[in-house]
């Protein structure tokens, strides 16, 4: 059995797929008697499906060789375009995670929007998402992988716009779209422009044609820079990361799966290409750079914000730049364990609040506050997810920073510095929002806030659980290294990072300081809390550059295009209207009207030769 679901584990986009499809009569209303919902359970049965003939999958494949599968599709005029499947315990391992915080997430959704209108389209845009996430693990190919994360950038556009009568979610999703498009443009080149290099798109062999690759290396360059732009808006990595802050606007539960594996599907193709990403020293330097820019940065920006979503999506972009970092010193392994335990913690952390969202009706940090005596479970859930996405011992991220900060410790010590930095400043970050959320007095906005009702608290129980358990998965598989191995330096300075941050923020919030926490020089918090006024950058100068472009071209298409169109059409109405009067309409006059044309266009194309025998003639 266990067998059989390993060679047909290529299935598991499919069951999405089916049920975003049969999801869709509920959308514009054809069924109707039956109310929304089953649109929601058809989704809910066949990722159960999926997600149990994955794990099943994953126990056949472990500690077996990776399978690849090939599936013909087009070959033409030299160009052979094969989708490449890659059956291995990482990609089905992949899948699981997804389709079990996708399910999570539905049955999250059949509390949150309970009475909502858009059911039909809501589950099956996470259909969608489902089956292009499965298919992007298993794809091992470069240009179906393109043309994957381009389905996932018109996915997030339609789940963030959900609720389209809003202005603001308008403009998230349309910022969402147009800043990956943007990132999504330079992949393609890049993609277009691997070909003639390696002549494949396959990823293990291109993997193999990058150990003995013999290249220009400015043309892998600029290659290599465009290929990493994708992956730079799928992370929300700077400075194409503003997309992320405002898709927090769409519904909760698609912010659990756009917090925990959507953004990490762009980080996904960058481990896949790090073979040849290697090739190139400046670009490798281009992403530890990159990377280190934004952990630092999103983690200062989310210890200044107000809005709960903003605080959280700020933190995933600050750990999906130290899987930035993993990739450009060439550590894949510590790269997918800061994958899955982001995934895990931060779809927990968005579970833990969205029930706060969903009856306090904000998410204002400032106006909530002592919720910790009527909100227990989410209060706990909070405080699991928090230690998981920090370096606290012996949970996952903690694994994840230790071997990336470890492989650094002799040879970039200062990256070790940075990695240390983030993890402070995370702790920093998580321990106000609890303070402000869960600690002190409850305000008008936090007086009447039970807990929320079992379908969004199972979900989150169960995730709970299964973060505290994460380390002993691990630990089965082989995936954790000894104690006896561990650098204790790394390990010390991780722990004291982790507490420092915690108990200084919680000395200052838990006490009678008065609040909110405002800073010596206002110049500094206004920096931090604008997002470096990159905003307003951007407005001053990438979107004044557009503006002035379109404003020219719409001058040109007027006053030159459309006036030359103008003035042959007014050349022709007034040569109407002289015939009109001029003609006698006798048939004499159009023949020699004719004949007086026909006379003058063959001494037109008869001229050369006319001229020269004129000139002969003269001379």
């Amino acid at each position: 059995m266990a067998q059989f679901l390993l060679e047909t584990v290529w299935l598991v986009p499919c069951y999405a797929l089916i049920g975003g499809l049969l999801a869709l009569p509920w959308s514009p209303g054809i069924i109707r008697k039956t109310g929304p919902r089953p649109a929601g359970y058809v989704n809910l049965l066949m990722t159960f499906l999926a997600f149990l003939h994955s794990l099943i999958a994953l126990q056949a494949t472990w500690n077996h060789p990776p399978q690849e599968v090939f599936i013909p599709w087009l070959s033409t005029a030299g160009l052979d375009l094969t989708i490449a499947l890659d059956i291995s315990s990482i990609s089905v391992g992949a899948m699981v995670t997804i389709t079990g915080l996708n399910l999570l997430a539905q049955i999250y959704a059949i509390g949150y929007m309970e009475m909502d209108w858009g059911w039909g389209r809501f589950y099956s845009l996470l259909g969608l998402f489902e089956a292009g996430l499965c298919a992007l693990a298993l794809c091992n190919n470069l240009f179906f992988s393109y043309v994957i994360l381009e389905i996932l950038t018109l996915g997030t556009y339609l789940l963030v716009g959900l609720w389209f009568s809003q202005p603001l979610v308008v403009t998230g999703a349309r910022d969402a779209f147009l800043t990956k498009r943007v990132g999504d443009l330079f992949l393609l080149i890049g993609v277009l422009g691997l070909w003639p290099l390696a002549g494949t798109w396959n990823y293990t062999e291109l993997a193999e044609w990058a150990t003995t690759a013999d290249v220009n290396p400015t043309v892998i360059g600029l290659v290599s820079l465009a290929l990493i732009a994708g992956p730079m808006g799928k992370c929300a990595q700077f400075p194409l990361h503003l997309w992320l802050d405002e898709a927090m606007e769409g519904p909760v539960p698609s912010t659990i799966l756009r917090n925990s594996v959507v953004v990490a599907s762009g980080a996904w193709v960058l481990i896949k290409l790090q073979p040849v990403l290697s090739l190139s020293p400046i670009v490798s330097s281009a992403m530890v750079g990159i990377g280190a820019v934004t952990a630092l940065g999103a983690s200062l920006i989310a210890i200044a914000q107000i809005d709960l979503k903003r605080c959280q999506s700020y933190s995933v972009s600050a750990y999906m730049g130290l899987v930035f970092i993993a990739v450009g010193v060439q550590q894949e392994e510590a790269a997918l364990l800061l994958v899955l335990a982001n995934a895990i913690s931060a779809a927990l952390l968005v579970m833990s609040t969205g029930g706060i969202i969903w009856n306090s009706i904000t998410q204002d940090v400032t106006q909530l506050g002592g919720l910790w005596k009527r909100r227990p479970i989410s209060a706990i859930a909070f405080i699991v997810g928090s230690l998981g996405l920090i370096g606290f011992p012996p949970l996952g991220s903690f694994w994840a920073l230790m071997e990336l900060a470890d492989g650094l410790w002799e040879t970039q010590p200062w990256l070790v510095g940075i990695i240390i930095g983030v993890n402070a400043l995370t702790a920093v970050s998580l321990t106000r929002e609890f303070a402000l959320v869960f600690g002190g007095k409850a305000k008008q906005m936090a007086q009447r806030s039970p807990e929320a009702h079992w379908p969004m608290v199972l979900p989150m129980m169960i995730l709970l659980g299964f973060s505290l358990n994460l380390p002993f998965v691990l630990q089965s598989l082989s995936l954790l290294p000894d104690w006896v191995d561990l650098n204790k330096d790394v390990a010390l300075l991780l722990n004291w990072s982790s507490i420092f941050g915690c108990t200084i923020t919680g000395a200052i919030y838990f006490s009678n300081i008065p609040k909110p926490i405002r800073l010596p020089w206002k110049g500094l918090q206004d920096l931090i809390a604008y997002d470096f006024y990159t905003p307003n950058i951007y407005r001053m100068t990438i979107i004044f550059t557009v503006a002035q472009i379109s404003q020219l071209a719409d001058m040109i298409d007027r006053f030159v295009v459309d006036g030359i169109v103008n003035l042959v059409g007014l050349f022709s109405l007034l040569g109407g209207e002289s015939l009109k009067y001029s003609t006698s309409g006798q048939t004499q006059f159009y023949a020699f009207t004719v004949l007086l044309g026909v006379g003058v266009l063959g001494m037109w194309v008869s001229w050369p030769f006319w001229g020269v025998q004129f000139l002969d003639l003269i001379f």
